[in-house]
């Protein structure tokens, strides 16, 4: 599966990148939104970064047809009711994004 990673922070970036591709994914990272959509099937997007602009990304991927995974920390539960809004498929934290990612995985 080729998956789109939106993050800005360098090292959860790094980290989440080795994992999806230590499970046999594509991972691809992408620390700024463009106005192109790469193909893909699935997005992991940090939708507490204010330089990615979730509210305009997440609409875009799924025009694309791109399954969005949004996440936040545990206690933003505002973040996790606009990522909600916004049509995220799945909403997890960040603790279950980096101990649960092949169960997350399996879901899109």
């Amino acid at each position: 599966m080729r998956i789109l990673i939106y993050e800005d922070n360098l090292m959860w970036s790094s980290r989440l990148v080795k994992s999806v591709n230590g499970l046999g994914h594509e991972a691809v990272l992408k620390t700024q939104a463009t106005e192109e959509t790469e193909q893909a099937d699935a997005a992991i997007v940090n939708l507490g970064s204010s330089t990615l602009k979730p509210e305009h990304l997440v609409p875009q991927l799924n025009r694309a047809g791109i399954k969005v995974i949004g996440h936040a920390g545990h206690k933003e539960k505002e973040l996790h009711e606009i990522g909600r809004d916004l049509g995220c498929h799945l909403l997890v934290t960040n603790s279950e994004l980096t101990h649960k990612l092949p169960q997350i995985l399996q879901k899109v």
